[in-house]
């Protein structure tokens, strides 16, 4: 019996402590975090910018060509070996004009961003005859690079940026190609003692009557085929050379040419002077008379009678004119009645286009009478 009170003594003693310690109020967990150290910042080292380019951004990187055989070849460029005298640096994206080797005849640097020509890649170029560098940028040709090509047959320097013709060009030359410029100017003696100039070619440029001296031309003995194409001439060119063969002066302002200005000719065979402003006033009745012509265009023009020709004739274009009538009585080389049993006496007529003006079919028939070797009229 004892001994149970006892057991339940102990009991109620435990219970009684274990409350005692419930009771004590549980230690709340801070909510707000610490504050955290910050490290200090670490600073970068500093980088030097990149200079600017100084070529535009639109230009592509030049190409370089693969190792030579040649040690002189530079590394922008192609030297064949089958064809060990031709340098060619077409199409490489280059700015400058590379040294040029002793051994280079042909010398090909078209379709490149180059600005300027010095005389300094040429200083062993003495052999060079043929340079083309069409379709470039540049706006100046040194006259030091001339006089170390002196033998240079060939310059074609078409679609640039060249503001007059180039001075010093060496007597040597025989073909010069400068359209699709903005020359405007000719430099005096700009052509004095190039006896061997056969052609020149000028269209596409800014030469006025001003820019184009009165005897600019006179020393090109030797000029065949003369092309001042699409520029703004209100006058027919003086001191042209009487050997010329084929004369292009198409898309002026020309309104007048003068009563003799063919009869120095001798060898004139093509005349083009389509869109200019000819009218009847300003052309004289039997100013193409000529044996030699050979091919005549007068489109787009404002004349109303069809000028005579000369029996040779062989191509006549009077389209987009204001001619209203042809009568081929007045227009025929020859007497309608006249025996012509030698058909080499025939006019040569053989193509006649009168398209754009103020006719209507049919042909008249003294037309067809006259010309008995026309193939094909066009009305």
């Amino acid at each position: 019996m004892k001994a149970g009170v006892g057991l339940i003594s102990s009991l109620v003693l435990f219970l009684l402590i274990g409350a005692v310690f419930t009771q004590r109020p549980r230690q709340r967990k801070p909510t707000k975090r610490p504050p955290t150290i910050k490290k200090p910042p670490v600073r970068k080292p500093v980088v030097p910018t990149e200079p600017e380019p100084q070529e535009p951004t639109d230009f592509p990187p030049p190409i370089l060509g693969p190792p030579s055989i040649f040690p002189d070849c530079p590394r922008e460029c192609l030297c064949n070996p089958s064809y060990p005298n031709s340098l060619n640096c077409e199409n490489r994206n280059l700015r400058a004009v590379p040294v040029i080797p002793l051994r280079t005849h042909y010398l090909y640097l078209h379709n490149n961003y180059i600005s300027q020509v010095t005389a300094d890649a040429f200083n062993n170029a003495t052999e060079v005859r043929w340079i083309n560098l069409a379709n470039n940028r540049i706006q100046r040709i040194d006259k030091q690079v001339f006089e170390k090509i002196p033998a240079l047959l060939y310059l074609y320097a078409q679609r640039n940026q060249l503001k007059e013709v180039p001075s010093g060009l060496p007597a040597t030359l025989e073909q010069l190609r400068l359209d699709r410029n903005l020359i405007s100017k000719i430099p005096p003696g700009a052509f004095s003692k190039m006896d061997n100039l056969i052609l020149l070619d000028l269209h596409h440029n800014q030469l006025s009557d001003t820019g184009l001296g009165k005897n600019t031309l006179k020393d090109l003995k030797s000029l065949m085929q003369l092309n001042l194409a699409h520029n703004t001439l209100k006058k027919m060119p003086s001191g042209v050379p009487g050997n010329l063969i084929q004369l292009y002066l198409d898309k002026n302002l020309i309104d007048d040419i003068p009563k003799d200005y063919f009869k120095g000719f001798n060898h004139l065979a093509f005349v083009r002077l389509n869109y200019n402003k000819l009218s009847d006033k300003g052309v004289p009745k039997a100013v193409f008379n000529l044996s030699t012509l050979v091919d005549l265009q007068l489109a787009h023009n404002k004349l109303t009678v069809v000028p005579l020709f000369n029996s040779h004739l062989e191509h006549l274009h009077l389209n987009h004119n204001s001619i209203e009538r042809i009568n081929g009585t007045e227009i025929c080389p020859y007497e309608m009645q006249a025996d012509l049993s030698d058909n080499s006496l025939v006019p040569k007529l053989r193509y006649l286009r009168l398209d754009g003006n103020q006719l209507h079919p049919p042909i008249p028939m003294e037309v067809i009478m006259c010309f008995r070797h026309l193939h094909a009229v066009v009305i």
